[in-house]
Parts: structure tokens; C-alpha cells; sequence
């Protein structure tokens, strides 16, 4: 049998997270250890354990932060309430929170402010989540799945504007906001959708590779809602199988036999080189070197967080 492996692309990081993990990296270098971080910074375990090995500390909440410490805000944003928090007990903060969330934040105000009630797609208990309803928690429900529209009940079916959490499955909203539409014919949309950019190439990429694969492998961490969703895309593109796994060790021999034509790709938090482990893996089980497939090219960059910059620039 012909056994074959393809690697999407793009795959792994993306603008957001690059530039969270680097904000960490340089407030270490800039203010020394350790550097308080309020969540993990991306949803990550490798990369929470790498910045953990160099000084960083992950806390829950603030109150486990000193006061006047530097505490860095992860790339899933937080409500204008731990921001307050956060002033009253004197931390400096360097907010590393995904400028594509950030948007979301300031459409949720805007609706907010307009008298619309928010109908926000999402995840409960997801950070980004509780970030995003923090900033109108009086005038959002949270929409978790297309069959939770039925229930949904507003004051004023005039009045109602959807937002959704940036990592989901594009498929998935889109099917909720069809449903919320039918309910509410006079629902506004935001701007521009709310599902970052990555999160969709990735998706689509992970569709170009699983329609006639036996197994796909996603890289990432159980936490990351974006891995996750990859999972379920490529299900849903005609995988035979899908499993996620952290690194090359966590895969099952099983997985592998009478399997020919394996997809591989990771979540946009994840580190290509945890991507290069399980090729090195397969490899060693006698599947021949990966091949490529890219669907696009990513260039967007986010400059650091503006604290940042300032402090980096005084030092020189």
C-alpha cells in the first residue's frame, strides 16, 4: 500500500499569539522575573511550561498577584472589571489581549451603547467569552450551540445584534446565526464577522486535507477551542478519523494501523515544532516524508501591546 502524509498549511501560530507569547517574553527581558500572568497567555501547555521555565507565573485571578507587580493579560481579553481590579491594586499591566478580540470588546460596547441587546455565539466558561460579556453583561446572552435558539428570549426583537467568540467553527455559526435570524429577522450583524482570520484558514485548510484521509492529527492543547473545532472540521470534511494530541507522544500506535493517507495540522497556538515531532514519529513508523498543501498565505503582523513599546523605547 501507497502511504502518504500531508501537512496544512497555514497551520500553528498566528498573528495573536505570536505577538502574546513575544509580549511575555519581552516584559521577562524588560522588568526581569518573575512576571505575573493573569491565564494562560494562549492555550498552550508547552508553551505555558516554556514561559514558566523563564520567570513567568500564571495566576487564576489578580488577587493572587503582589501589589504594584507587572501582570500581563492573555491574548483572550478580560472585562472592563479586572481591568478596575487591576488599577486598584497598583499592577502595572501589559495587556496582551488579540487585537481581533479587542474588536469584538468595542462592537459589544457600541451595540451595547446603541440599546441592542447582544446575542453573543460562544463557549461558557471560555475566557474570551466572560471577557467579551464583561463588557455589557446586562445586555448579553451567550448562544452556545444552534439548537439553543429556540430558547432564546429578548425584550425587544427590534433591538438584537449577534457577536460570536473568534475561535469557533465557522460552519457551526453560521448555522446559528441563520437560525437566529429566522427568530429575529431584524438581527444586526457586526462590521465585519467575527471569526478571526487564522481561525478560518485553518479550518479551510484542514478540509482541503481530511476529505480522502484515513487519520488526521491535530496538534494542540485539550483547553484551545480552536484545536478542538479542527478536530470536528475534519470529521465533518470526510476523515475517517481525527484525534488532537499535545505532542508525538500522545499518539496511539492503534491509530496508525491499515492506515494510509494521514493529514496532519495544529491550532494557532501551538509551536510547529510539537507539528515536526509527530512527522519525525511517523516517519519512524515507515510513512515517507510529509508533504505540504497551503491553502494561502498568512502575512498579517500586530504590533506589541502600546505599554510595551513605550517602556522598551525609554530603556533604549
Amino acid at each position: 500500500m501507497t502511504k502518504s502524509v500531508v501537512v496544512a498549511a497555514p497551520r500553528g501560530y498566528c498573528a495573536g499569539v505570536d505577538r502574546a507569547v513575544v509580549t511575555v517574553e519581552k516584559a521577562l527581558d524588560l522588568y526581569g522575573a518573575p512576571v505575573y500572568v493573569r491565564k494562560q497567555i494562549v492555550h498552550n501547555k508547552h508553551v505555558v511550561e516554556d514561559l514558566e521555565a523563564r520567570g513567568a507565573i500564571f495566576v487564576e485571578e489578580l488577587d493572587e498577584v503582589p501589589e504594584g507587580s507587572t501582570v500581563v493579560f492573555s491574548a483572550h481579553g478580560v472585562s472592563p472589571a479586572v481591568h478596575a481590579e487591576a488599577a486598584e491594586r497598583q499592577l502595572k499591566t501589559v495587556d496582551a489581549t488579540c487585537p481581533l478580540v479587542t474588536k469584538v470588546h468595542n462592537e459589544a460596547k457600541r451595540f451595547a451603547k446603541d440599546g441592542h441587546q447582544i446575542l453573543l455565539i460562544g463557549h461558557a466558561g471560555h475566557e474570551e467569552v466572560e471577557g467579551t460579556m464583561g463588557e455589557a453583561p446586562d445586555r448579553t446572552i451567550l448562544v452556545e450551540h444552534p439548537d439553543d435558539v429556540v430558547g432564546v428570549e429578548v425584550e425587544d426583537p427590534t433591538k438584537v445584534a449577534w457577536l460570536s467568540q473568534t475561535t469557533l467553527s465557522v460552519d457551526e455559526t453560521w448555522e446559528t446565526v441563520t437560525k437566529l435570524r429566522e427568530k429575529f429577522p431584524l438581527l444586526v450583524s457586526p462590521p465585519s464577522d467575527d471569526i478571526c482570520y487564522a481561525t478560518q484558514n485553518r479550518q479551510q485548510a484542514v478540509k482541503q486535507i481530511a476529505q480522502d484521509a484515513d487519520l488526521v492529527i491535530v496538534v494542540g492543547s485539550r483547553n484551545s477551542s480552536n484545536s478542538v473545532r479542527l478536530v470536528e472540521v475534519a470529521l465533518e470534511a470526510g476523515a475517517k478519523a481525527s484525534h488532537r494530541v499535545d505532542n508525538a507522544g500522545e499518539i496511539d500506535e492503534a491509530w496508525l494501523e491499515g492506515v494510509e493517507k494521514v493529514g496532519v495540522t495544529s491550532g494557532a497556538s501551538v509551536p510547529d515544532d510539537l507539528v515536526q515531532g509527530v512527522l519525525r514519529l511517523l516517519e519512524e513508523r515507515g510513512f515517507p516524508q510529509a508533504t505540504e498543501e497551503r491553502l494561502t498565505e498568512e502575512n498579517l503582523t500586530f504590533s506589541l501591546p502600546p505599554e510595551l513599546r513605550k517602556d522598551l523605547k525609554a530603556r533604549g
